[in-house]
C-alpha cells in the first residue's frame, strides 16, 4: 500500500519545522513497510523536480526552475501543476494501491485538490493539523466568519484529523468532529540523527537556539536579552543562533545584539541544511527553547524541543502550551515561565555551575524520544489510526 503526503506548507526534502514533522512521518512509514510519495504542492522554482532520501520517494510537480517573463505563461504553469500531479498518482496506483493522502496545507483549494484526489483513487483523506485552523483570522468579525467556514469545508471533506496537540483535539471535538477521526500526533523526532559523534563546529563553549528567528512567535529576543547575565559572569560562554528567518528578523536580531553590548560572543549563523543544523545542536553546551504564550503557541508543539531532547544536551525551555504535559522542571528538563528574563537567566547560570546534574537531567529528557515523541513510534499509532477508518 502507498500514502500520500502532499502540501504547501513544507518544502522537501529541506525545510523548517513543517517540513520536519513530514519527513519523520515519512520516514517511520518506510521503516513500517509502507511505501510513501511526498508531493511538495508549492510553486517553488527549483532545480530537482524529483528524487528519493532514505526511502522516500518525493515530486515537485510545478516542474519548473526559473520564474518566466509572462505572466500568462505563469499562469498556465500553475495550473499544469495539478495535471501534472494527478499523472504523478496515476503513476503510483498503477504500481500500488494509494490507500491515504495526507493533506498539509492553508489553502482551501489545496484542500479542496487533496479530497478530489482522494476521491479519484478511492483513498482517505487525512488532514494534518499543526496550528491552530483560525489563527490567521482574526482581524475581524467578518475575517473571523470567513475563517470558520474554510474550517468548517476542510473537516467536512476529511476523513480523519492528526492534531499536534490535545488544544486541537479539543478544538475540532467541540465544533463537533467526531472524536473516533481525531488522532493526537504531537511532535517526532529521529533519534538515530543525533547519535553520532559530538564534534564541536566551532571552537567554544556555546548556548544554542536553533529554529525560526522570529521575537513575536518565537521570542528569541528573550534568550538574547538573558544572556547578557552569562556574557558578563561567564567570559568563555558564546550565544549562537541559527534558523530560517527573513531579512528583517535577522536584522531585529542583529541591532538587538549591538544595542546589548554582547556582539563579540553573539553569532547568528546563515541558513543551513538539517544535517548541519545536527551538528550544531550537539556541539551546544546548553540548548534553549523559547516561545511567546499566545494563542499559536498554546495550540501547536514546538518541533525543535523533542530534536533537543534527543541530543542529550541541557535542556532549558518555556513552559507554554503542552510543554509541561510532557516534561517536568529539574526531572528532564529546566523549565521556565514565558517571558520570564532573569528567571532564564538565573537558569543558564544554574546549569553552567551544575553541569553534570544538567546532563543527568537531559538523559531522562532523551528516554522520551525513544517513546512518546519517536517517529516511529508514532507512525505505527498513526497506520493503526487509518485503518479504523475503514
Amino acid at each position: 500500500m502507498t500514502y500520500i503526503i502532499i502540501g504547501d506548507s513544507f518544502t522537501f526534502p529541506e525545510g523548517d519545522a513543517a517540513t520536519n514533522r513530514v519527513y519523520a512521518y515519512a520516514k517511520g512509514f518506510v521503516e513500517n513497510n509502507v511505501n510513501v510519495h511526498v508531493v511538495g504542492f508549492r510553486g517553488d522554482y527549483l532545480a530537482n523536480h524529483s528524487g528519493e532520501t532514505e526511502g522516500i520517494k518525493y515530486h515537485h510537480p510545478f516542474r519548473q526552475t526559473v520564474r518566466h517573463n509572462n505572466f500568462f505563461v505563469r499562469r498556465w504553469q500553475k495550473v499544469k501543476k495539478y495535471y501534472n500531479t494527478v499523472s504523478i498518482l496515476k503513476e503510483i496506483n498503477s504500481q500500488d494501491k494509494i490507500k491515504q493522502v495526507t493533506v498539509y496545507t492553508t489553502n482551501l483549494t489545496t484542500h479542496f485538490f487533496a479530497w478530489f484526489l482522494s476521491e479519484r483513487f478511492k483513498a482517505k483523506l487525512i488532514k494534518e493539523c499543526s496550528e491552530h485552523p483560525l489563527r490567521l483570522y482574526q482581524k475581524n468579525i467578518f475575517v473571523r466568519t470567513i475563517g470558520h467556514l474554510k474550517f468548517k469545508i476542510e473537516i467536512f471533506l476529511s476523513d480523519g484529523i492528526i492534531c499536534i496537540s490535545q488544544f486541537l483535539i479539543d478544538f475540532h471535538r467541540l465544533q463537533g468532529y467526531p472524536e473516533r477521526k481525531l488522532l493526537l500526533v504531537p511532535s517526532t523526532v529521529d533519534p538515530a540523527r543525533f547519535a553520532g559523534s559530538k564534534d564541536k563546529p566551532l571552537p567554544y563553549k556555546y548556548i544554542g537556539y536553533f529554529g525560526a528567528l522570529t521575537f513575536k512567535r518565537d521570542n528569541v529576543d528573550l534568550l538574547i536579552r538573558a544572556f547578557v547575565a552569562v556574557y558578563n559572569a561567564y567570559p568563555d560562554y558564546f550565544l549562537v543562533l541559527g534558523g530560517p528567518g527573513n531579512e528583517n528578523d535577522r536584522a531585529q536580531i542583529l541591532d538587538l545584539i549591538n544595542n546589548l553590548g554582547i556582539s563579540s560572543r553573539a553569532k547568528l549563523l546563515e541558513y543551513m541544511p538539517r544535517n548541519e543544523i545536527t551538528r550544531y545542536i550537539l556541539g551546544s553546551e546548553i540548548l534553549v527553547m523559547t516561545r511567546s504564550n499566545d494563542l499559536e503557541s498554546q495550540a501547536s508543539f514546538p518541533s525543535k524541543l523533542t530534536e533537543y531532547l534527543a541530543s542529550s544536551r541541557p535542556l532549558i525551555t518555556v513552559k507554554v502550551g503542552e510543554v509541561g504535559n510532557f516534561l517536568s522542571d529539574g526531572v528532564n528538563a529546566l523549565l521556565v515561565g514565558p517571558g520570564e528574563e532573569i528567571e532564564l537567566a538565573e537558569k543558564l547560570k544554574f546549569v553552567i555551575d551544575n553541569y553534570n546534574l544538567a546532563i543527568e537531567i537531559a538523559e531522562r529528557g532523551r528516554l522520551l524520544t525513544l517513546t512518546t515523541f519517536n517517529y516511529n513510534y508514532q507512525a505505527r499509532r498513526i497506520i493503526q489510526f487509518i485503518d479504523t477508518l475503514g
